[in-house]
């Protein structure tokens, strides 16, 4: 990875959803814009945020797609993140979901 780029493997637990009242909402339905979550696997050498295993959340107009042997992953910027859940808790650099 290069500069300030993040791939992450996106979570396929945002397909199908079920509303409050119990009705089935397709993944392809779009109700309004909606952020996504992903895995961290690799940064590059200036993320200064980010580790490899944090999750993510970012908007999907923000990412590239790519495909690596196979499997589709997603190449996005350290800045177009919106938040990092992380098991650490460094001092200087911000709260952590």
């Amino acid at each position: 990875m290069l500069h300030d780029r993040v791939l992450v493997k996106d979570s396929h637990e945002d397909g199908e959803r079920r509303s409050s009242g119990g009705i089935l909402i397709p993944a392809t339905a779009q109700v309004s814009k909606r952020l996504m979550w992903a895995e961290v696997l690799a940064v590059g050498n200036h993320v200064r945020a980010v580790q490899t295993g944090d999750r993510v959340l970012f908007s999907p107009d923000d990412r590239f797609e790519v495909e690596i042997a196979g499997d589709e992953y997603l190449l996005l910027r350290e800045r177009d993140l919106h938040a990092v859940a992380a098991e650490r808790n460094d001092e200087n650099t911000g709260l952590y979901l």
